[in-house]
């Protein structure tokens, strides 16, 4: 497997039993500290390992940092909450690369490995599945805002919680269930990646734009005027194949393209599988929430807010 439906990694099969799962992100810091930048970079990048139904083995870390500018303690903090979180997923961190920048980046090449006949792709919805998110969107917005200073400390506290959560839950508790497509929702937003969802499987993704679940004062900040650099190429990307059936004002609809940082997991399950799956999801501890379903292809739209 390979970019051709835009999956969240590539998948190499060794043998009848083992395929590789390969991925790489890098990001700037949301964050001023480093310890939890290094935490929510790593998050982030383990996440397209799960997204695919794998296991995390080793990492290599990607860096850049102006050393000229920022003292080696604050790496040594960033690779520090990075690592918290690769044990956490029960893989090792064997090496890595860092080279000058003007700004901090960090980010992860991570390999896992999944059985050939498990495999998650985003290929794989049918008319007639449910649709289950894991974790509440918003947190592009928050992250904005917050250099403002306009997020109160509740709401920050409650979105450095859910960023800093690896999808590794998420993952292993519907591993006995019947996926039939996976995604992790990232830099495109909701919307993006739902959108790659439905055009890779040949049908559309209705959402219950009411039933998607928000990080706090997500849509305060919308309301307030604030935005990310992304939002409006998330925009572009989904608009002449997307419907916003509904009377929501506008900045209520930008927090469906709003980028994610380490955001949750969307599954397509089918509609008997769905209770299953929501009470594993449940019983782990994850905020998991049926937020539309997949319907017959309705051209042009692959997508469509209800």
């Amino acid at each position: 497997m390979g970019f051709q439906t835009s999956d969240d990694a590539g998948v190499y099969q060794l043998d009848e039993a083992t395929a590789l799962v390969l991925t790489a992100d890098i990001i700037t810091p949301p964050v001023d500290d480093p310890y939890v930048f290094g935490q929510i970079s790593a998050a982030n990048s383990l996440s397209d390992v799960y997204a695919m139904g794998g296991r995390p083995l080793t990492c290599l870390s990607l860096v850049g940092f102006p050393s000229q500018v920022l003292e080696p303690d604050i790496l040594q903090g960033i690779t520090a909450g990075a690592v918290e979180k690769i044990t956490e997923s029960g893989a090792v961190l064997v090496g890595g690369h860092t080279t000058e920048d003007e700004e901090p980046k960090f980010g992860l090449s991570v390999t896992g490995v999944v059985h050939p006949q498990r495999i998650w792709r985003n290929s794989g919805a049918m008319s007639g599945d449910l649709l289950i998110l894991t974790k509440p969107i918003g947190s592009g917005v928050l992250f904005n805002a917050n250099l403002k200073g306009w997020v109160s400390e509740g709401a920050l506290g409650r979105c450095l919680s859910v960023v800093n959560t690896l999808n590794r839950t998420s993952a292993e508790s519907v591993t006995d269930l019947d996926i039939h497509a996976a995604t992790d929702i990232s830099g495109f937003g909701l919307a993006g990646h739902a959108l790659e969802m439905a055009r890779a499987s040949g049908v559309q993704l209705e959402i219950n734009i009411e039933d998607v679940p928000l990080l706090d004062e997500a849509l305060k900040m919308y309301r307030r005027g604030v935005t990310t650099g992304i939002n409006r190429t998330n925009r572009e990307l989904i608009q002449n194949v997307t419907r916003f059936d509904h009377n929501l004002p506008a900045w209520h609809e930008e927090v469906t393209v709003d980028p994610q940082t380490s955001g949750g997991l969307l599954f397509a399950v089918a509609a008997n599988d769905e209770a299953p799956a929501l009470a594993k999801l449940r019983d782990a501890g994850v905020e998991a929430t049926t937020i539309g379903k997949a319907i017959p292809y309705d051209e042009p739209y692959y997508l469509a807010f209800v």
